[in-house]
């Protein structure tokens, strides 16, 4: 398979194992001794027509069976046990939970009531954290030092409400994290090119992010609509937030430009299963 890249220089890595192809990144893969996390591709699972095939969300409209299969196929890629599995409840957002073991299996083995939540986080061992997305930015940060790890959906209006910063602050808050010491990647999600946004969202990223950054955070089109960059968005509000450059993995993979390898929902006309971001703190 092609897979086009919005850079020269690859900066995620695709993995394949036990069948499934999915997406790390090499400054969270220099820490896998303390923790696991992944990415997902739409490959490796058993979900049919546009869910396939490894569609991991259960409000797609797929079979049940078939999702847990993928989950069961993700988990053991990856190296953990999905029944102890913790999903979010994803709204748009920048509500956090702190995640706990009294959470294991909301929302896969049993009805969860983490709700209205975008971003995981906890400091707790063998607890296997998951969140999903169709073009949305996910963000995975990790402490080495306090041993935290957290996840938030960041789309446009998480975005521009800064998630990033504010997940940040709530480690800080929480945990006594350092910004200076989280790692924080950016995976895939929609590029710049892909993303006309209407003048009422340009506004509000002027508004929050000023004008200073030019036609690499936002530009207009002859249509009088604009063309986003997330991806920066996230950037610039997580060096804002004291995150170091030398700490960003940032994604070079766009869901929209590679429809047969991730789920797009603009891509698609919404007619797609669910990616998923999973982490968890090894014991």
């Amino acid at each position: 398979m092609q897979i086009r890249y919005i850079h020269d220089k690859k900066t995620c890595n695709i993995n394949e194992k036990e069948g499934v192809t999915y997406i790390t990144f090499p400054k969270l893969a220099a820490f896998e001794g303390d923790m696991i996390h992944g990415f997902s591709t739409r490959l490796g699972g058993v979900s049919k027509a546009h869910l396939g095939s490894m569609n991991l969300s259960f409000t797609r409209g797929d079979e049940r069976e078939a999702v847990v299969e993928n989950h069961k196929r993700f988990a053991k890629a990856l190296g953990y046990d999905e029944t102890k599995l913790v999903f979010s409840n994803q709204v748009h957002l920048t509500n956090f939970h702190k995640v706990t073991s009294e959470d294991c299996g909301k929302g896969i083995t049993r009805e969860s009531d983490i709700l209205e939540i975008d971003g995981l986080v906890t400091d707790e061992p063998g607890v296997p954290m998951i969140t999903f997305y169709a073009d949305c930015v996910p963000l995975f940060f990790y402490d080495p030092v306090k041993k935290v790890i957290a996840m938030a959906h960041s789309g446009w209006k998480g975005t521009v409400e800064r998630i990033g910063a504010k997940m940040i602050a709530y480690m800080e808050e929480e945990y006594g994290s350092n910004p200076r010491d989280i790692i924080v990647a950016i995976a895939p999600s929609i590029c710049q090119p892909c993303y006309e946004v209407s003048e009422d969202v340009a506004l509000r990223f002027f508004e929050v992010f000023g004008e200073g950054y030019g036609d690499e955070l936002l530009y207009r089109k002859e249509n009088g609509k604009y063309q986003l960059n997330l991806h920066k968005a996230c950037e610039i509000t997580l060096l804002e937030a004291g995150i170091l450059p030398e700490h960003i993995d940032i994604t070079d993979i766009c869901t929209c430009c590679n429809p047969d390898f991730l789920f797009s929902h603009r891509s698609s006309n919404g007619m797609r299963g669910n990616l998923a971001g999973v982490m968890m703190l090894k014991g």
